[in-house]
This record gives structure tokens, C-alpha cells and sequence, in this order.
């Protein structure tokens, strides 16, 4: 086994994930299997209590695990399936120490930081490491990527750095390398580009034990010769291994750009990997980078949600949406609403009409997953405006209940309709919470991971988008459904659940009778959306948003690789 470790120094998110991917990528389209690792040395046992300001969105994987988005840019670039445990965290570990001091496993010793948290780090690297990640092949990975979040000196971080250190000799330099990527700053007052943050990390690394093999400096343009040959010089590292990685329009430029710097080179020298050498093996990457610029039409969708003031709480969601924009050629335009916004003019006049305007100027409405009362209404009043102006409609997760919610309201004429999430005391509870799920504890008790949805009609958009499937296989992240009791009264005035799990009682996927297009799905698409293959539920809101939804149903295509039958 191989290992390749990259750490960041100077700043967070300086772009490590999409690095680790992209080195994954250049490995994997030349021959080499690999898995990768993502180490948060926060004290959460996961990612699943987060708020998305505080760390973004949090990704589920088919096994239920809620961890970093970062495993979702592995997921996509790599196309492969991760694993709960592909998720380190420091609340991971000590609880991993604890269960064992508490059965005697350390006969007695006192448990210390070092041996026994450092050891329970390695192990827990080569156990993971092993993991198949390919459902079609169950070999173990040659190459496994690590990426250490935060940055070097964070004293959290540290009892992973020693643990690292030992690892590397543990399983020998040779199956060792470390990718340090690190900012190079370029003041606008001098114009200058600066070494010495890269170099000050770097002498950190190093006084804890490890040595860099690879730099990647982070810049806002191309780094210069004489940059290179002082960092090399002051880091002691050869010319050839600093590398430059400008500021792209695009993540799907960065694999092409490294291999243009001969890293596939490099890797199968120093780690004596296997490579099959194919020139044409990034061809694909350099498409998709060049074609989201080429693209002259365009399509707006409004994002209603609540967490708009950051991109990365809804990662996964925008990169759905930019997959499925470069499969139909046409350029994302996306219009970000705060959805308390929508709901009333009293407080902020300006940015409430400011709201709906943008709403009226797009294509396409998306209402996206949520917890909590704020901005419900506005979620509702988003997905009223789509169906009564024939407004193409994606509701996910509470997209969904919120389509369900507004319906029962204005069509059922059941004015208190509601969830029980934000009202119990309603007369007409249309979303009710899960009862095997209200166990008072927040963090891992929702119906989570990849479940199956059986389609329950063969006339349907959405299971034309599935390639007409008698199944499919999603992930979850949710603890209210729609209540069972109400589905016959909306039904009857045409709100058809045409997808449902396995039981019959979870209704899964509805979709509203005389209306161009008017979905919402309870499972999250967007987890398992790839670059060459869309989420077929955003892949249709964008075709509906640009008029091209019919022709693509009529057309022939070929049968997708996503999971069902």
C-alpha cells in the first residue's frame, strides 16, 4: 500500500480537498486504485450536528455516515464509494481509546496520548486503507490519500502529526510521500510574491517530524521562476518539486494542470507505483473544464434556501447544478434567495422586493434540504409561486415537505397545515416526525444513508429521467416524513407520490399532475450526482428550466449507470 499525505499550511481552505482529489485523479485514470482518508481533528464524533456555517455542508454516505464535504469532492473526482470510517475524527479516536480502557485492552497501562491515541490513529489508517471503495471490484486500494484538515501547528491537530510521523516509518519512506500545500500571498501594494508564510510552515512540519517531498503553492496567479527557486532553496527541495497551482474558474481544470506539471511522472518514480501510462486518460477533465466556458445560453435558478450566505453549505447541491448544466451546454446562472426574505416587507422592504424579483427573473426554483423554522414560510411561498405559474420546481428533502405543506394549505384548504417540526399543536399535521427516530439525541438519529424508492406508476417524468428504473437507490438525511394519513386527500387532488419505499409507507418522490414540471424528493440526489452523470432529478429542473425537457425524454439515451434495476 501506498500512501500519500497531504497537509496545508498559512490558512484553511486553501483547497487540500480538491488537491488530494485531483492527485487521486491523475493515479486512478492511470491505472492505480485508490481510497481516500480525510483527518478533522475537531471533537466531534462527526459531521452530523454541524451547522453548515460553521463547516459547511455535511455529506452523508451510503452507510449513514455524516462527515466532511471534502469525501464528497473525493466521491465525484475519484467516482468511488467511501466509507463512515474514511472519516477520522479526534471524538472518533478517544472514544475508539475509551471503549478499549473501559474492557482492559491495556491491561492496566496508564493511556496516554503517545503510544496508545498515535497507535489507534495508524491502525485505524491501514485498517480503512484496505477497504474496497469500487462496488464492481472488490480488490483492496494500492494508494490511499490522507489529507490532514486545518493547518500545521493547530493544537488539535497535533497527536495526528506524531501518529503520521510514526506511520511513516512504520510502513517506509518509500510508501511514503507528503504533499504539503501552502499560500503564497501577492500584497497589491508591492505586487510581489511572498515565500516566507510557505516557508515558516514548512520549518514547522518539519520540526514535528515531517519532511515535504512535494509543495503545491496556492497563488492567485501563475508562481514565478524566482519564486519557485526561493522556495526551493529555503525549503531545501528540488526546483521540480515546487508547483505552482493558481486560482482556476473551475476544479476540473486542477487534474490537467498537475498533470501538466509531470506529477503522474513523479508519483510512479517516487512511490514506484504501477503506472499505465495514457495520454488521453484526462481528456474527459479537460472537456468539462473548457466546456462550462464555452457555453453561451443561459439558465438562472433561484436557490431558496437559508444558509445562502455560504456557497459551501450547499456544495453538493450547486455542484448537481453545474454537472447537470455542462451535460445539457448551458452556463449556471444561480440566484441565491434567503428565504425569510419572501415572507414579509416590514422589516427590510427593500430586500424583500429585491428577493422576489429575483425569483420572478429565474427559470427554475429550487427549494433544498433544511432544519428549523426560519424561513419556512419563505420555502412555501417559493413553492407556491412555481406551481401556480408553471414554474419548473426541485424540492429536496424539506423541499419537499414545504411542496407538501403549500399544496394542503391553498388547495386542500387546510389553513394550518404543517410540520410538526415547527408546529405540534396543528390540526392538520401533513409532516410528522419518525417515530423510531425521537430519541431526544441530535446527532446520528436520523433515517440516514442509501435506501431504496420503488416507483409506484410507469407514468412519470421523473422515472423517464431514471431511465425508466422499476428502482432506485439514494441517500437520506432526514427525520420527518410526509404523514401516511394525509397522502389519499392529496392524491386526490392530484399530488402523486410516485415513488415510495420498499414498505409503501415512506412517500419518496412526488410529482404534481398538469404542471411542466413540478418534482420534489425526499432523499438527497445531489450525494450521488457526478460530473459525467447528473443527479437525473436536477439533470430534469435544468432541462424543464431551458425548455428542453421533452426532447430529452423523446430522445433515445443510454441506460445510466446509477444504481437501480
Amino acid at each position: 500500500m501506498k500512501y500519500v499525505l497531504v497537509t496545508g499550511g498559512v490558512i484553511s481552505g486553501i483547497g487540500k480537498g480538491v488537491i488530494s482529489s485531483s492527485i487521486g485523479t491523475l493515479l486512478k485514470t492511470h491505472g492505480v486504485k485508490v481510497t481516500s482518508i480525510k483527518i478533522d481533528p475537531y471533537i466531534n464524533i462527526d459531521a452530523g450536528t454541524f451547522s453548515p456555517y460553521e463547516h459547511g455542508e455535511v455529506f452523508v454516505l451510503d452507510d449513514g455516515g455524516e462527515v466532511d464535504l471534502d469525501l464528497g469532492n473525493y466521491e465525484r473526482f475519484l467516482d468511488i464509494t467511501l466509507h463512515r470510517d474514511n472519516n477520522i475524527t479526534t471524538g472518533k479516536i478517544y472514544e475508539y481509546v475509551i471503549k478499549k480502557e473501559r474492557k482492559g485492552d491495556y491491561l492496566g497501562k496508564t493511556v496516554q496520548v503517545v503510544p496508545h491515541v498515535t497507535d489507534a490513529i495508524q491502525e485505524w489508517i491501514e485498517r480503512v486503507a484496505k477497504i474496497p471503495v469500487d462496488v464492481n471490484d472488490p480488490s483492496e486500494p494500492q494508494a490511499c490519500l490522507i489529507e490532514l484538515g486545518g493547518t500545521i501547528g493547530d493544537i488539535e491537530g497535533m497527536p495526528f502529526i506524531e501518529a503520521l510521523r510514526q506511520f511513516q516509518r512504520r510502513v517506509g519512506k518509500e510508501n511514503f510521500c507528503v504533499v504539503h500545500v501552502s499560500l503564497v500571498p501577492e500584497p497589491k501594494a508591492t505586487g510581489e510574491q511572498k515565500t516566507k508564510p510557505t516557508q515558516t510552515s514548512v520549518r514547522q512540519l518539519r520540526s514535528l517530524g515531517l519532511t515535504p517531498d512535494l509543495i503545491i503553492a496556492r497563488c492567485g496567479g501563475p508562481i514565478n521562476d524566482s519564486t519557485k527557486c526561493k522556495i526551493s532553496s529555503f525549503c531545501d527541495i528540488e526546483d521540480d518539486c515546487v508547483i505552482g497551482l493558481p486560482d482556476v474558474s473551475s476544479v476540473y481544470k486542477v487534474p490537467p494542470l498537475m498533470e501538466d506539471s509531470n506529477l503522474v511522472e513523479y508519483f510512479a518514480k517516487r512511490l514506484n507505483l504501477p503506472l499505465k501510462r495514457n495520454r488521453r486518460a484526462l481528456l474527459r477533465w479537460r472537456g468539462l473544464g473548457s466546456n462550462q466556458e464555452r457555453a453561451l445560453e443561459e439558465v438562472c435558478i433561484a436557490l431558496v434556501g437559508k444558509y445562502t450566505k455560504l456557497e459551501d453549505s450547499y456544495a453538493s447541491v450547486i455542484k448537481s447544478l453545474r454537472h447537470s448544466a455542462m451535460k445539457i451546454n448551458r452556463k449556471l446562472k444561480i440566484h441565491y434567495i434567503e428565504a425569510d426574505k419572501l415572507e414579509s416587507q416590514e422589516n427590510d422592504p427593500v430586500k424583500y422586493h429585491e428577493a422576489w424579483q429575483q425569483l420572478c427573473r429565474s427559470d427554475g426554483v429550487l427549494v433544498p434540504g433544511g432544519f428549523g423554522m426560519r424561513g419556512l414560510e419563505g420555502k412555501i411561498l417559493a413553492a407556491n409561486w412555481a406551481r401556480t405559474n408553471s414554474k419548473p420546481y426541485l424540492g429536496v428533502c424539506l423541499g419537499l415537505q414545504c411542496a407538501v405543506i403549500e399544496f394542503a394549505r391553498n388547495v386542500l384548504k387546510w389553513d394550518d397545515a404543517n410540520t410538526t417540526e415547527v408546529n405540534p399543536n396543528t390540526n392538520h399535521p401533513v409532516v410528522i416526525e419518525m417515530p423510531e427516530h425521537n430519541t431526544g439525541m441530535l446527532g446520528g438519529t436520523m433515517r440516514l444513508g442509501k435506501r431504496r424508492t420503488n416507483f409506484t406508476t410507469n407514468k412519470s417524468i421523473v422515472r423517464k429521467l431514471y431511465h425508466d428504473k422499476e428502482y432506485v437507490e439514494e441517500r437520506h438525511r432526514h427525520r420527518y416524513e410526509v404523514n401516511p394519513e394525509v397522502v389519499q386527500d392529496l392524491e386526490n387532488s392530484g399530488l402523486k407520490f410516485i415513488g415510495r419505499s420498499t414498505d409503501g409507507e415512506r412517500m419518496e418522490i412526488l410529482e404534481l399532475e398538469n404542471h411542466p414540471f413540478y418534482i420534489a424528493v425526499q432523499y438527497h440526489p445531489e450525494y450521488i450526482s457526478r460530473p459525467l452523470n447528473p443527479s437525473p432529478p436536477y439533470l430534469g429542473l435544468l432541462l424543464a428550466s431551458s425548455g428542453k425537457l421533452d426532447s430529452y425524454l423523446n430522445s433515445d439515451w443510454e441506460p445510466s449507470p446509477r444504481s437501480g434495476c
